[in-house]
């Protein structure tokens, strides 16, 4: 759900309806900034007004990248939609080309891209591991397909495909043999 708040859009990160012993039901609320991703906590009374934003979720697909930011299709008309770098933010990290994400738009601005919790990606680039380091837990460095960096562990090579949670970063497994 999207908050709008003296103009500002906010989205609901996390809400909480409490009673305390006495006094008056209040929700407490973590709230995302739509445009700026700053993130507040804010306790409502259960009796506030607030307006929400008409928010359009739609299903797009990553085109391609050029000059002017990243093209993505509506995959029910088939449009073709141009967002810029505050609105792709880091989901640009995890993005292939042909990929499906959500599309937030409000009045035909786009807002953000909702990314599946996790994505599949192949490393493009890691030192060789050493024999022997599949038990010893430590990590390096490498780059996936996207640009980005992550940890590994020390065995994965590159080539393999590995799953990346598209939140934080992180490694969760590799993917197949």
């Amino acid at each position: 759900m999207v908050l709008d708040l003296d103009g500002q859009l906010w989205s609901v990160v996390w809400f909480q309806h409490h009673k305390p012993g006495k006094g008056n039901t209040v929700v407490r609320t973590k709230l995302k900034h739509v445009l700026s991703g700053k993130v507040v906590d804010k306790t409502f009374n259960s009796d506030t007004k607030v307006d929400t934003a008409q928010v359009d979720r739609r299903e797009m697909q990553y085109l391609y990248k050029d000059g002017a930011g990243w093209v993505f299709m509506d995959t029910q008309t088939y449009d073709q939609m141009t967002l810029d770098e505050n609105v792709v933010g880091d989901a640009k990290n995890y993005l292939l080309e042909e990929q499906i994400a959500i599309v937030a738009i409000h009045e035909d601005n786009p807002l953000y891209i909702d990314l599946p919790a996790s994505v599949e990606l192949e490393i493009t680039y890691t030192e060789p591991g050493l024999q022997g380091d599949r038990s010893s837990g430590g990590t390096k460095p490498a780059t996936v397909e996207t640009g980005l960096q992550i940890q590994v562990p020390l065995f994965l090579t590159t080539g393999e495909k590995v799953k990346v949670d598209t939140r934080t970063g992180e490694y969760l497994g590799r993917i197949g043999g």
